[in-house]
């Protein structure tokens, strides 16, 4: 589904990415992990075409993202999360997420002026999947309220819907649980897998919190300052000593062991 060879991403004279190489398979959880600052959201910009690639490549159902827009990722079947919330407040739920499909609507300034059936149809359909992804994050019950009235909870489940709107068949979850309590966050640890298994989409997720990352991922890959260090399933990375010493330190690591 997706692989970087060689990845390298540069700021000036800084290198963020650093030959970075991994392959994520069609239909599973990959998690990026590493310690703060070791690049993992500069790799998902990479990905959706923000940032400039210094070296090597990013290849998407083999074929090159390196020429495309950010726009045209998202066409081509990438969707991404973010950190930050941003929902247009001042528009309800069910609003946030036909807003977020417009890229898939094919029509014209002269056919939305006639009301053409075509129309009429590219809305309801619209409308249905806006109904069908707010159930299946759970969101539902907050169709009718605005961006403006919801919790952070709430709030990171509609961070998850817009991204699905799109129709992706890679989902790209920049730390999906971010603010959440350990009760919100295993609850959407839940729902992300729902996700990949009822609509068979693939998850490439970065994330902080270790206990959602081992209970759902089936592999993971770990960074540290742009440079991959491990990768396995979880058991394995976990355990792994120079993942150990990159979250500890070196001190620490080796007077604990």
């Amino acid at each position: 589904m997706l692989t970087l060879k060689d990845l390298t991403v540069r700021f000036g004279g800084l290198t963020a990415i650093d030959a970075l190489s991994f392959t994520v398979q069609p239909g599973e959880i990959f998690s990026l992990i590493g310690p703060n600052g070791a690049g993992k959201t500069t790799v998902f910009n990479a990905i959706s075409r923000f940032v400039p690639v210094a070296g090597g490549d990013i290849l998407y159902e083999g074929q090159s993202l390196l020429r495309y827009r950010p726009h045209e990722v998202v066409r081509l079947g990438i969707a991404r999360s973010f950190q930050n919330l941003e929902p247009f407040r001042n528009l309800t739920v069910l609003e946030n997420l036909l807003v977020a499909q417009h890229s898939l609507l094919h029509t014209n300034l002269v056919a939305e002026a006639l009301r053409l059936p075509r129309v009429r149809r590219a809305e309801a359909e619209a409308l249905a999947r806006a109904e069908e992804i707010l159930a299946l994050v759970g969101a539902d019950a907050y169709r009718d309220a605005h961006g403006s009235e919801l919790s952070h909870g709430v709030l990171r489940r509609l961070e998850l819907a817009r991204a699905l709107a799109v129709r992706p068949r890679l989902l790209l979850l920049d730390e999906p649980v971010a603010g959440l309590n350990p009760q919100e966050s295993q609850e959407l640890a839940q729902i992300v897998k729902n996700v990949r298994d009822s609509l068979g989409i693939t998850v490439l997720m970065v994330e902080h919190d270790m206990s959602v990352v081992t209970t759902i991922s089936d592999r993971i890959a770990v960074i540290s300052f742009g440079r991959k260090i491990a990768e396995g399933v979880p058991a394995e990375v976990t355990n792994h000593p120079a993942v150990i010493e990159a979250y500890l330190g070196k001190t620490r690591y080796a007077a604990e062991a």
